[in-house]
Order: C-alpha cells, then structure tokens, then sequence
C-alpha cells in the first residue's frame, strides 16, 4: 500500500472528473473526514485516513482490501473504473440517464441502453461524455459513456445505442471472482 504517484494520481483523476467533473474536489476535501487515495495490488483503494492507518499494521501479503476499491490498473498502466466505485460516484454525477422499469434487467446482463429503453436523460449531457445508469426510482444501477448527445438522442431511432455500457451492478454476480 503506498500513495499514489503524479502520473498515477493524474490518470485516476482524470477519469473520475469524466462522471464528476468540477467536484474531484468534493471526494478529497470531505466535511465528515480526511480521505485518501491509495495504490494495492494494482488496485486504487479510496479510504479515510483511519482505516489507511490501521490497514498499514497488516503485512502486504496479508492484506486483502480496505476501503472502497474505485478501480485498477492494466497491466499496460490505463486505469480501469470498477463498479464498486459506483457508490462513490453517482451522489455527485453531472450527467444521468434514466432506464425504464423493463430495460433495467438487460442492462444488467452487460447491453448498452438503447433509445426505446430511455426513460429520461439530463439536459446538455455531450456525447462521449461519462454518464451514471439510474433506474427510474433514482437507484444507481451503472456507469458508461453516452454514444449521443441531448439533442440526438429526441432524434434517435429506437434501436440506436444512447450509452455504452461500462460497468453495472450485475457485475458482482457476473465477476464475482476477480472483482477485488
């Protein structure tokens, strides 16, 4: 466990501000503690400073996790957004898309939502812009990447792809063994 360096710190954060934009800055300058993030196995850890402190007694070998594990690495150095980062995330999304109640089930088996399965979609969201997957009872069900924009996705077909699917809560029963 070690902090994280420049580039590293760069690469994590720039693909956080892809969901969050200008409120990076509301995941390390918190009111109820002091996080942090940290490097493990490849793997980026966000922790307050208490854990990360209590964590540092147990050998490297030993230690499992700590923290909400945001992501990892690859082994070429991009990082890569894990679902369990989700919950960090969605409470300070700029950009949401809404599912209807019988598309939420085929997101979940990893497809990408398509226009027919948009229920709403937040205004000025740019395409390739970074989106969090709400279902229509405001429960945050994943993350991609929006294919269109705002204003393509009024003209769109019903098939047309809306947002690319990246990760969703799926997942832990998909991936369960190499999610931490």
């Amino acid at each position: 466990m070690r902090p994280l360096t420049d580039d590293e710190t760069k690469s994590v954060f720039e693909k956080l501000s892809k969901y969050i934009g200008e409120r990076l800055d509301y995941l390390i300058n918190r009111d109820d503690d002091d996080y942090c993030f940290r490097l493990h196995k490849d793997r980026i850890y966000y922790t307050t400073q208490d854990i990360m402190k209590q964590s540092s007694s147990i050998e490297h070998e030993h230690l499992i996790s700590f923290g909400v594990c945001i992501g990892k690495f690859t082994k070429s150095k991009q990082f890569r957004l894990n679902i369990t980062a989700l919950d960090v995330i969605a409470p300070l999304a700029q950009h949401k898309i809404w599912l209807k109640p019988g598309s939420e089930q085929s997101f979940l088996y990893g497809n990408h939502v398509t226009k027919s399965a948009l229920g709403r979609i937040s205004e000025n969201t740019n395409q390739y812009q970074g989106v969090i997957i709400y279902a229509m009872d405001d429960t945050p069900i994943g993350f991609g990447v929006a294919a269109k924009s705002t204003q393509e996705c009024r003209k769109a077909d019903p098939i047309s792809i809306i947002a690319f699917n990246q990760a969703d809560v799926g997942l832990y029963v998909r991936e369960e063994d190499s999610l931490i």
